[in-house]
């Protein structure tokens, strides 16, 4: 038996966090046991946690990181709370400095480097741990275990960073675990020297839970939209386009189609933003939020098509979901779009910019022939990869019986 530690923020809505329910749903405890540890106990997902793994008791100190600076300071966690104003400092100046469209990445890393110092240990040893998603800080310092694995979700060719603060830090790991092999290697394009440590993982679905959920409640707003719905479900945040989602959609308007609807599933600190360009563009009535939804594959049911305007992605769970469901699918052509879909067979790939995301959009608008063969493609193909779990086993230096 294995003691194995799995790291992880929460469980809010979310791909990373969906793809992490999954895994521990298929893990083999009888050659594991599975400590989790959550730097928060919060998100709707908290009940997919199955009831073989240990939750650890929620830290006090690792908790600030997903509260917001004014409380950190309200609790008397001074020196949480400075380095994460600092942090935020550092990084807003920099990214000003060098003109970073998006310095959270390495605010996230300056935190992590001012904090660690006040941060406590975990007394038990383990024979793995796993950073499945940040902090990885977290069990490269504060860990002791024989094997240390940690996940990337992102696209890292696309991440403003600090190359010689991650580098102290991944090498701390034993193995690097990528989630395609196109996002492995946009991680070699920035640390060719971690190569020897990259493997790839693809996150595990379930066919038949995606399918089992899908088919929930019948009732929702899309359900008594006559439109021609395209549906997203992403974060609200720059990575993930969707402000040049509503300018896309004006363009279409511009051009002549007023029966398409774009409603997206998710929430994010850019939701602010994103209502301002709605109300700019005039499309109150057209491009539609739905918020956080715990369960969103009724909605991906009920679209016409499922697009993704990503400015980058490691490997979109949500994209592979859509799939299962058996949706024709448009992407955009970030980095890893193409272990994503084979454009054309299922699913298409448009330009990254408002008007290639118009262009792919009102081109399977008008091909009713091509989304039936897109989506029939996705329908007739076997999404099911339980089988990657046996990968990780051998990192973690345990495999099934007959493996």
């Amino acid at each position: 038996m294995k003691n194995v530690l799995i790291a992880s923020y929460d469980m809010e809505v979310g791909g990373v966090e969906r793809s992490l329910a999954s895994m521990l749903e298929a893990f083999d405890y009888d050659r594991h046991a599975i400590d989790v540890m959550l730097c928060r106990h919060q998100g709707d997902f908290m009940d997919l946690l199955p009831d073989r793994i240990r939750l650890m008791g929620e830290i006090r100190a690792y908790s600030t990181f997903r509260k917001p600076i004014r409380e950190i300071f309200t609790e008397g966690q001074w020196f949480l709370g400075l380095s994460r104003a600092l942090s935020k400092l550092q990084a807003d100046w920099t990214g000003r400095r060098k003109g970073l469209s998006e310095p959270g990445y390495l605010q996230m890393q300056l935190m992590w480097k001012y904090a660690l110092p006040f941060l406590p240990r975990v007394e038990q040893s383990y024979d793995a741990a796993i950073s499945y998603l940040w902090p990885h800080y977290f069990v490269a310092d504060k860990v002791n275990a024989a094997t240390k694995i940690a996940w990337i979700h992102t696209d890292y060719s696309m991440v403003e960073a600090n190359p010689e603060l991650d580098l102290a830090m991944w090498d701390k790991f034993h193995y690097i675990v990528a989630v395609s092999e196109a996002c492995r290697q946009s991680f070699l394009s920035r640390y060719e020297s971690l190569s020897s440590k990259l493997f790839v993982i693809e996150n595990i679905t379930s066919p038949a839970f995606v399918r089992s959920m899908a088919g929930g409640p019948a009732a929702n707003p899309m359900d008594r939209d006559s439109r021609f719905k395209l549906l997203t479900v992403a974060r609200l945040s720059h990575a993930k386009g969707i402000d040049q989602a509503v300018q896309a959609l004006k363009l279409l308007r511009d051009r002549g189609f007023p029966d398409i609807a774009w409603y997206v599933v998710g929430y994010g600190g850019d939701e602010a933003l994103i209502r301002d360009l709605i109300r700019g563009n005039g499309l109150e009535d057209s491009f539609i939020l739905l918020g956080k939804q715990t369960n969103p594959y009724p909605y991906i049911r009920s679209c016409d098509l499922y697009v993704q305007p990503s400015r980058y992605e490691g490997k979109a769970v949500t994209v592979t979901e859509a799939k299962i469901i058996g949706k024709p699918i448009l992407i955009t052509n970030y980095s890893t779009a193409h272990s994503q879909v084979v454009d054309g067979y299922d699913g298409c790939i448009a330009d990254m910019s408002i008007e290639g995301i118009a262009d792919g959009i009102q081109r399977l608008y008008r091909d009713e022939a091509l989304r039936a063969h897109l989506a029939g493609t996705c329908i007739h193909t076997d999404y099911s990869n339980g089988s990657e779990l046996e990968k990780l086993y051998s990192l973690i230096g345990v495999r099934k019986e007959g493996a």
